[in-house]
């Protein structure tokens, strides 16, 4: 390792660490239970949302919460839902500022996905049901619609006559 002035040397590699992860929030409902867990004619209709957020603790350190939502529904009827936010602490270091929002944005939760994703399967298998198996999520579609939508729209210029 080099040093300059009593420093460590400018190329460093980025640093990605978990200090930490954990469940934040979490519920799991069966309302209509007995009568959900009998043989259903019909695959039910799965609606899932997710959401990322993220909020600075120190000056490389980041909470990234990761909420997934859900329910199972078949002829109007609840079978399940659930809601989780799972979060961990991660540690950037030598990461280029203009770099930070996009890799805590990406690269924590899909880190974290794996986690939350066995959660949610282990939750519904419990509630008597098949395990849900969520689908893989991409972070970079969703980063990028994100930014999409928080960019001001703008409008065409003026007609110069």
């Amino acid at each position: 390792m080099s040093v300059t002035n009593g420093g460590p040397a400018a190329d460093q590699p980025p640093q990605l660490n978990v200090l930490t992860q954990y469940i934040k929030d979490f519920s799991f409902e069966n309302p209509n239970a007995p009568r959900s867990l009998t043989t259903q004619q019909q695959q039910p209709s799965i609606n899932i949302q997710i959401n990322v957020g993220a909020k600075p603790l120190a000056e490389t350190e980041f909470e990234v919460e990761l909420k997934l939502e859900g329910k199972a529904e078949t002829t109007g009827s609840l079978l399940f839902g659930f809601e989780l936010t799972y979060a961990g602490v991660f540690r950037l270091l030598n990461v280029p500022q203009e770099n930070v929002h996009a890799l805590v944005m990406i690269e924590c939760p899909r880190l974290l996905f794996p986690f939350a994703r066995e959660i949610i399967a282990t939750a519904v298998r419990d509630g008597g049901f098949p395990p849900l198996l969520i689908d893989p999520i991409d972070f970079v579609g969703l980063y990028r619609q994100r930014m999409g939508e928080m960019q001001p729209q703008q409008s065409p210029p003026p007609n110069v006559a």
